[in-house]
């Protein structure tokens, strides 16, 4: 098997439409694993640009430094709920640091986990789901096999792209997987084609 992801991933014709003019670049994965996920819950349907704007108004409020876990646990939610959270974001993003003080759990444990241990770790947080850590794992964790089926970007291109006709999304998402199945080990590019692809064509 190639080591090189975009010479693997034209083996599938299809997906090869997405590769023209798409270039991989190497993720370097990112430490405060907590803080990303209270980020990604903050960002959770909202548009990009709002998004952009109360994240940027959280983090304004550790004056300028990227906050841990425990700083944001002592942050009251009242605070939370003034730079425009909702009741339950804020339970959300306190229940994540909560756990990781709980658990006594860091980066470096989590980066020496597999995907499936990840998943099932996280998974146990109210609030954060398996979309949220299919995001994780790709664009903080840099992990290079991790398929999104959750994702209605992905979704949608697959659809286009493969001609899927499916009466319901649980069969759909069973089409998405055995598709994928031909990118191992290197699901995350493909899913980054994927995006990349959807998003010239808008």
């Amino acid at each position: 098997m190639t080591n090189d992801p975009l010479k693997h991933l034209k083996r599938d014709k299809t997906l090869a439409v997405t590769l023209e003019n798409f270039s991989f670049e190497k993720r370097n994965r990112e430490e405060n694993i907590a803080l990303y996920l209270c980020l990604s819950i903050i960002s959770q349907q909202l548009s990009t640009r709002v998004a952009r704007v109360i994240c940027d108004r959280f983090l304004d409020l550790f004056s300028g430094e990227e906050p841990t876990y425990a700083r944001i646990l002592q942050t009251e939610k009242t605070t939370l709920r003034g730079i425009g959270l909702s009741e339950s974001k804020c339970n959300y993003i306190h229940n994540v640091c909560n756990f990781f003080h709980e658990h006594k759990l860091h980066d470096d444990a989590l980066h020496a986990m597999s995907n499936e241990e990840v998943i099932a770790t996280l998974i146990q947080i109210k609030g954060v789901g398996n979309w949220t850590i299919q995001m994780l794992l790709i664009f903080a964790m840099a992990r290079e096999d991790v398929f999104a089926p959750d994702d209605l970007g992905i979704q949608k291109a697959m659809v286009s792209l493969y001609k899927i006709h499916t009466p319901s999304p649980k069969e759909l998402k069973r089409q998405m997987e055995a598709i994928s199945e031909n990118w191992k080990p290197f699901r995350s590019y493909a899913c980054l084609a994927l995006w990349s692809w959807k998003d010239a064509k808008n």
